[in-house]
């Protein structure tokens, strides 16, 4: 399945003040997500943020707070963005059947998420160099659980380059810096 930029989201889960800092190579995580949600922007593909629970792991890094709109981000306590009844229904509003998901941590919500999503008839695809989690060895797990599952496993590069499906347009001009 390639993923197609007017069938897909981007649900970027739990890359919170409290919560990156834990993580394993949190720096690389970011860039990834940060690839992530400047491409979903230029290409207007929607964007829905979760936040487990802000008010104990603080609000989505600060670092990202210049791309993403207060609108877009969803407080939620159930580890799974498809349990908590908001975030469901802003993800059924949006009718994309793809959702490409980054974020943290790789084996509670990230997983559980993608599991939920794909329960539900819709196609997950999880970036895998856009999740992390505190141990190297629970992101592990996590992948091979949802390739187990059948979830398609990406990167972001690929998620970006099959967004823009073709060179030489507007957009990919205005989007091949951010690769580079």
């Amino acid at each position: 399945m390639l993923i197609e930029r007017a069938q897909s989201a981007l649900l970027l889960v739990d890359v919170q003040e409290r919560l990156a800092p834990a993580m394993h190579d949190a720096t690389a995580c970011l860039a990834s997500c940060r690839l992530l949600i400047q491409a979903a922007r230029r290409l207007d593909v929607p964007i829905v943020v979760s936040e487990q629970y802000p008010k104990g792991l603080g609000h989505t890094v600060a670092e990202f707070a210049d791309l993403v709109r207060p609108e877009q981000v969803h407080a939620k306590r159930h580890f799974a963005c498809t349990a908590d009844p908001e975030l469901a229904a802003v993800l059924e509003q949006l009718d994309r059947p793809q959702i490409v998901i980054c974020g943290m941590e790789a084996h509670v919500c990230v997983l559980q998420t993608a599991l939920g999503l794909k329960a539900k008839g819709l196609a997950p695809a999880v970036a895998a160099d856009a999740i992390a989690a505190r141990r190297p060895a629970s992101r592990e797990l996590a992948l091979a659980r949802m390739r187990a599952n059948g979830l398609e496993i990406v990167t972001a590069e690929m998620v970006v380059f099959e967004w823009l499906h073709q060179a030489g347009t507007p957009e990919f001009k205005a989007i091949i810096p951010l690769i580079k």
